[in-house]
C-alpha cells in the first residue's frame, strides 16, 4: 500500500513514483484485485488523479473502468467513482485558467476519448441502463457522463441512443425525478440529445415532454424563475424549431394557451433581474418559433389564430404599450407581435384597434412610427418597428388603404391636434436623418405593394413645401429630393419607393414622365462613371428607367417606348445599361436582404435593401433586359398579342362565369330534385299509411256486418215462434203493404178528378165568354156541345170508380181492425207471447238503432275513403310532375355536358393555334406568359370564333 500513501500524500521513503507509474499501478490493482474494497479504493484514487492526469487516466484506465461498470453493478459506490472518473476524462469543463491555456488540446482530448468510448455501442447502452438506477450516486454521474458524450460526439451518440430499445424513453424519466439536481441535469441532457435530430425530437415530444417542461416552468415561477426556466425554454425551442410535426402537436395539445401567464407584466416594471430578462426573451422567441414566416403557411396561420383566441396577442400588445420595459425585451416583443400578425387579417385588424395609454389615446401604429422616425431611438428598435409595420401591411389591403387615406387631402385633420401615420411617414421621408428617410420610404412602399388602386390614389397627395409656393405632388417632391444629391441611403430608399410605385401602374409612369427633368436625370446618373458606392444608385436608376419603358402606355408623344429606347442607345448604350442594371442583384447587401423578411442589419450603414423589393427586382430584371432589345415592330406585335390575350381572357372569364352560373343552377336543381324526392317519399309513406287505415276500417266494417247478420237471424227465430189465430206476421205485413198500395191509388185518382174538375170549370168559363160575343157558326157550337158531353160522361165514370175504391178501402180498414182485435185477444196457450212481442219490439228498436249507427259509420268511412282516394290521386299527380321535372333536369344536365365537351374540343384546337403563336413570340424574343394564362386565352379565342360562326 506504499504507492497509495504516495498518491494520498502520506510519508514514504525513497524516490517518489511519477503520475503515469501510479496510474499504471492503480489500473493493475483494479484489474487484478479480488476484493471489492481494494478495487473501490483504486477507482477512487483514479478519480482523484483524473483531472490532473487526464491523458494518462484516459489512455490506461478507460478499459478497466468500463469493465468495472459491467461487473460491479451491485456496488453503487464503485460505479459512481467509475462514472465520475470517465466524466473527468471525457468532459472539457476544466478550470478557466487551464481552459484558456489548453483550449485546443482539451477539445481534442475530449473528442478522442469520446470516440474511443462510443466505438463499442454496448458502452452507451450500458450507460443508459445505469441511468435508470434510482441511486443518486449512480444516476447523477451517469447523466453528466452521457451529457458530455453528446457534447463531444452528438450525432453519433444520438444515433446509438435512437436505435437502442426504449433509449429515449429511459431518459425522459429523468424529468419526473423528485431530486431537482437530477431533474435539472436531465433537462440539460435532453437539450444535447434533441439538437438537430428531428426523429428524437418527435419521440421526446410524444413522451409528454411539453406537459412536463411547462409544469417545471410554472413551478419555478414562469419568467421570475431561475436558470432552470431558461434551460426548459431552450429545450422547448429545440423541440419546436423547424419541426412542423411537433409544432402541430404543441398547438393541438392546447399548450399555446398555457404560455399566456408567462407574459403577465405588472404596472411596476422597474428593476428587472438579468435572469428575468433572459427568460422573457426566450419566451418571446418561443412564440416566434411557432409563427415564423419560414414555417409552412398553413401551420403558421393556425398558430396565429390560436395565439389570438387564447388572448396571448392581447397580452403581448399590453407589454408593447407598457412603460418601464427594458429596451431589448421591448424590441423582441415588437418582433414577436410582427410575426403573430403577419398575413393574418384577424390579428392585423386587432392590432389596428390597439391604442396606447396616452392622453388623448393614440393608435399603437402611430406611436411605433414615431419611434421609427426618431433618430434618438436605438437602431435595433427602429428596425423592429419597421418590421412590425411591414408585417401589418403584408397581404392587408384594408390596412394599406387606411395608411394611404391619412395622406389624402379629404382625410387630413385640419386642426392639427392629432398626428396621423401618413404625416409621420412624410415627415420621416423628408427629414435630415438618412435612416429615417430610408425607413419611411420602405414603409410607404409596403403600403403600395401589389395595390394598383392605392398607387393611383397616392398621385393625388399634395405637399406644401414652403410659404407662398404652390403645393407639389408627393411624386414630384420625391424626384426633387433625389435630384438634389443627398446621401446614398436616402437616394436608395427613394428609388425603391419610386420603383415600387411605378411598377404595374401606367398612370403613375405617365405622371413621372410628365416631368421633363426626370428622364435626363436618370440617363445622366446611369451614364456617369462613378465609384463603387454610387454603383448601387446607378443600378436603381436603370431599374426605374426600365420600369418607365416597360409599363409605358405611350400616352406621351415625347416619351414613347421607342424614343426612350433610342435615348438609351445614344446616351448610355444597351450593354452598359444592362450592366448597370445587374449591379443590384450582384450586391452583397441585396443577397442578405433576400434571405428573410425581417431586416437583419448589423449597422445603419448596411440598411440598403428591403426583402419585398428584392422580389420585385428578381421579377423585373429579366423582363426589362428583353424589353430594351425589342424593336418597335416587336413592341407593336407584343401589344397586339397582349390585347388579344386580354380579349381572350375576358371571353374566357365570361365563359367561366357562365359555366359557374350553370354549375350553380345545376346544384340548385339537384337540391330541388333531392327535396322533391324526399317529399315524394314522405307522401308515398303517408299514402301507404292511409291505405292500411282504410283496410283496417274495411275489416271493422265487415266484422260489424257479420255481427249484424247474426243478430237479425236471432230476431227472426224469435218472431217465428208464435202465431195469431193461424195468421202469421208475414201475412199481416203483406196486408199492410196492400193497404198502402190502395191508399196510393186513391190519392192518384183524387188527383185525376181534381184535374178534370179544373178542366170543366175552364170549359164553362169559355162557353160564357162565347155567349156574350158574337155567335159562331152552328157547326162549331154543336162540336163544343159534343165535346162537353164526352167530358161529362168521363167524369161520371171516374166518380163511380172512386166510389168503388173508397168502398174497398173501407172494407180493408175494417178487416185490419178485426185482425188487431184478434191479435190482442189471442189464445191463452200463448200467454207469454205479449212479453215475447215486447222483447221482439225492443230488439227491433235496438237493431234499428245499431243499423242507423252502422249506416252512419259506413257513410263516414265512405267519405273518408273518397277523400283518401282524392289525396292519393293528387299525390300520384305530384309524383308524375316530379318525374317530368327530373327528366327535364337530366336532359339539361346532358345538354350542359355536351356544351362543355364542345368547349373542350374548341379549347384543344385553340391550344394548337396559341402554341404556334408562342413559338413565333419566342423567336421574336417576346416573354411568354405562363401555360395556364395561355390556355385560358386559347379558350376565349376559340369561343369567340364559335360565336361568330353561330351569328353567321
Amino acid at each position: 500500500m506504499s504507492f497509495l500513501w504516495g498518491v494520498m500524500g502520506g510519508p514514504s521513503a525513497g524516490p517518489q513514483p511519477s503520475g503515469a507509474e501510479t496510474i499504471q499501478k492503480l489500473c493493475d490493482r483494479v484489474a487484478s484485485s479480488t476484493l471489492l474494497d481494494d478495487r473501490r479504493d483504486a477507482v477512487r484514487a483514479l478519480k482523484s488523479l483524473s483531472k490532473k492526469y487526464r491523458l494518462e487516466v484516459g489512455t490506461q484506465a478507460m478499459e478497466h473502468l468500463i469493465h468495472v461498470l459491467q461487473t460491479d453493478r451491485s456496488d453503487s459506490e464503485i460505479i459512481g467513482y467509475a462514472l465520475d472518473t470517465l466524466y473527468n476524462v471525457i468532459s472539457n469543463d476544466l478550470e478557466e485558467e487551464e481552459q484558456e491555456e489548453n483550449l485546443t488540446k482539451v477539445d481534442d482530448l475530449g473528442s478522442q476519448f469520446t470516440e474511443i468510448f462510443i466505438k463499442q455501442h454496448e458502452n452507451v447502452t450500458l450507460l443508459l441502463t445505469l441511468v435508470e438506477e434510482f441511486d443518486f450516486h449512480v444516476r447523477w454521474p451517469g447523466v453528466k457522463l452521457l451529457t458530455s458524450l453528446l457534447k463531444q460526439q452528438g450525432p453519433q451518440v444520438q444515433q446509438i441512443i435512437l436505435v437502442s430499445p426504449m433509449g429515449v424513453s429511459r431518459l425522459m424519466d429523468l424529468l419526473a425525478d423528485s431530486r431537482e439536481v437530477i431533474r435539472n441535469d436531465g433537462v440539460l441532457l435532453l437539450q444535447q440529445l434533441t439538437k438537430s435530430n428531428a426523429a428524437i425530437q418527435k419521440i421526446v415530444a410524444f413522451e409528454n415532454a411539453f406537459e412536463r417542461l411547462l409544469d417545471i416552468v410554472t413551478e419555478e415561477g414562469n419568467s421570475d424563475g431561475g436558470i432552470v426556466v431558461e434551460d426548459c425554454l431552450l429545450l422547448l425551442q429545440n423541440l419546436l424549431k423547424n419541426n412542423n410535426s411537433n409544432q402541430n402537436f404543441f398547438k393541438e395539445g392546447s399548450y399555446i394557451q398555457r404560455m399566456k401567464p408567462w407574459f403577465e407584466v405588472g404596472d411596476d416594471n422597474c428593476g428587472w433581474s438579468a435572469q428575468k430578462v433572459t427568460n422573457l426573451h426566450l419566451m418571446l422567441q418561443l412564440v416566434r418559433v411557432l409563427v415564423s414566416p419560414t414555417n409552412p403557411p398553413g401551420a403558421t396561420s393556425s398558430c396565429q389564430k390560436a395565439v389570438f383566441h387564447c388572448g396571448l396577442l392581447q397580452q403581448l400588445c399590453t407589454i408593447l404599450m407598457a412603460t418601464g420595459v427594458p429596451a431589448d425585451i421591448l424590441t423582441e416583443t415588437i418582433n414577436t407581435v410582427s410575426e403573430v400578425i403577419r398575413g393574418c387579417q384577424m390579428n392585423q385588424d386587432y392590432f389596428a384597434s390597439v391604442n396606447a395609454p396616452s392622453n388623448p389615446p393614440r393608435p399603437a401604429i402611430v406611436v411605433l412610427l414615431m419611434s421609427m422616425v426618431n433618430e434618438r431611438q436605438p437602431f435595433v428598435l427602429r428596425c423592429a418597428v419597421l418590421y412590425c409595420f411591414q408585417c401589418f401591411l403584408y397581404k392587408n389591403q384594408k390596412g394599406q388603404g387606411e395608411i394611404v387615406s391619412t395622406l389624402l387631402p379629404s382625410t387630413i385633420d385640419a386642426t392639427g391636434n392629432s398626428v396621423s401615420a401618413g404625416q409621420l411617414l412624410c415627415g420621416g421621408l423628408f427629414s435630415t436623418d438618412s435612416l429615417s428617410n430610408w425607413c419611411a420610404a420602405v414603409a410607404l412602399a409596403h403600403a403600395l405593394q401589389e395595390n394598383a388602386t392605392l398607387k393611383e390614389q397616392l398621385l393625388r397627395v399634395q405637399l406644401a413645401t414652403s410659404i407662398g409656393n404652390p403645393p407639389v405632388s408627393l411624386l414630384q417632391q420625391c424626384t426633387n429630393i433625389l435630384s438634389q444629391g443627398s446621401k446614398v441611403q436616402t437616394r436608395v430608399g427613394l428609388l425603391m419607393l419610386l420603383c415600387t410605385w411605378l411598377s404595374n401602374c401606367s398612370i403613375a409612369v405617365t405622371h413621372f414622365l410628365h416631368n421633363p427633368a426626370n428622364i435626363p436625370f436618370l440617363t445622366g446618373q446611369i451614364a456617369e462613371n462613378l465609384g463603387e458606392e454610387e454603383q448601387l444608385v446607378q443600378g436603381l436608376c436603370a431599374l426605374l428607367l426600365g420600369i418607365s419603358i416597360y409599363y409605358n402606355d405611350n400616352s406621351l408623344e415625347n416619351y414613347r417606348k421607342e424614343k426612350l429606347k433610342q435615348l438609351i442607345e445614344k446616351r448610355i448604350g444597351r450593354e452598359n445599361f444592362i450592366e448597370k442594371l445587374g449591379f443590384i442583384s450582384k450586391h452583397e447587401l441585396y443577397s442578405r436582404a433576400a434571405q428573410k423578411p425581417q431586416p437583419g442589419f448589423s449597422s445603419p450603414e448596411h440598411m440598403m435593401f428591403d426583402h419585398e423589393f428584392t422580389k420585385l427586382v428578381k421579377e423585373l430584371e429579366g423582363v426589362i433586359s428583353k424589353a430594351i432589345y425589342k424593336s418597335s415592330e416587336e413592341d407593336k406585335k407584343e401589344e397586339e398579342v397582349k390585347k388579344t390575350l386580354e380579349q381572350h381572357d375576358n371571353i374566357v372569364t365570361q365563359y367561366k362565369k357562365v359555366i359557374r352560373e350553370q354549375d350553380q343552377e345545376l346544384e340548385e336543381l339537384k337540391q330541388r330534385i333531392t327535396t322533391l324526392m324526399s317529399q315524394n317519399e314522405q307522401l308515398q309513406a303517408t299514402v301507404t299509411q292511409q291505405v292500411s287505415q282504410i283496410q283496417q276500417h274495411k275489416d271493422q266494417y265487415n266484422l260489424l256486418k257479420v255481427q249484424l247478420g247474426k243478430d237479425t237471424q236471432h230476431h227472426n227465430s224469435h218472431g217465428d215462434t208464435f202465431q195469431m189465430n193461424g195468421i202469421q206476421t208475414e201475412e199481416v205485413s203483406k196486408l199492410k203493404e196492400e193497404l198502402e198500395e190502395w191508399k196510393n191509388k186513391h190519392e192518384l185518382l183524387q188527383g185525376q178528378i181534381r184535374e178534370k174538375d179544373f178542366l170543366i170549370e175552364k170549359l164553362k168559363s169559355s162557353q160564357l165568354e162565347i155567349g156574350t160575343t158574337e155567335l159562331s157558326s152552328q157547326s162549331s157550337r154543336s162540336g163544343g156541345l159534343d165535346h162537353s158531353n164526352e167530358l161529362q160522361k168521363e167524369l161520371e165514370m171516374l166518380r163511380s170508380q172512386l166510389q168503388l175504391q173508397s168502398a174497398e178501402i173501407s172494407q180493408l180498414l175494417i178487416e185490419n181492425q178485426k185482425l188487431q182485435v184478434m191479435n190482442t185477444t189471442a189464445d191463452p196457450v200463448l200467454g207469454d207471447s205479449g212479453a215475447i212481442v215486447t222483447k221482439s219490439s225492443e230488439l227491433e228498436g235496438q237493431l234499428e238503432q245499431q243499423i242507423k249507427e252502422l249506416k252512419s259509420e259506413v257513410k263516414a268511412l265512405s267519405e273518408e275513403k273518397e277523400s283518401l282516394k282524392q289525396h292519393l290521386d293528387s299525390s300520384s299527380s305530384t309524383v308524375a310532375i316530379l318525374q317530368d321535372e327530373k327528366i327535364k333536369l337530366q336532359q339539361e344536365v346532358a345538354e350542359s355536358k355536351k356544351e362543355q365537351d364542345d368547349l373542350l374540343v374548341l379549347l384543344a384546337d385553340q391550344d394548337q393555334k396559341l402554341s404556334a403563336l408562342k413559338i413565333k413570340l419566342k423567336d421574336l424574343g417576346v416573354p411568354v406568359e405562363d401555360e395556364d394564362d395561355i390556355e385560358s386565352g386559347d379558350q376565349g379565342d376559340e369561343d369567340e370564333d364559335v360565336e361568330e360562326e353561330e351569328q353567321d
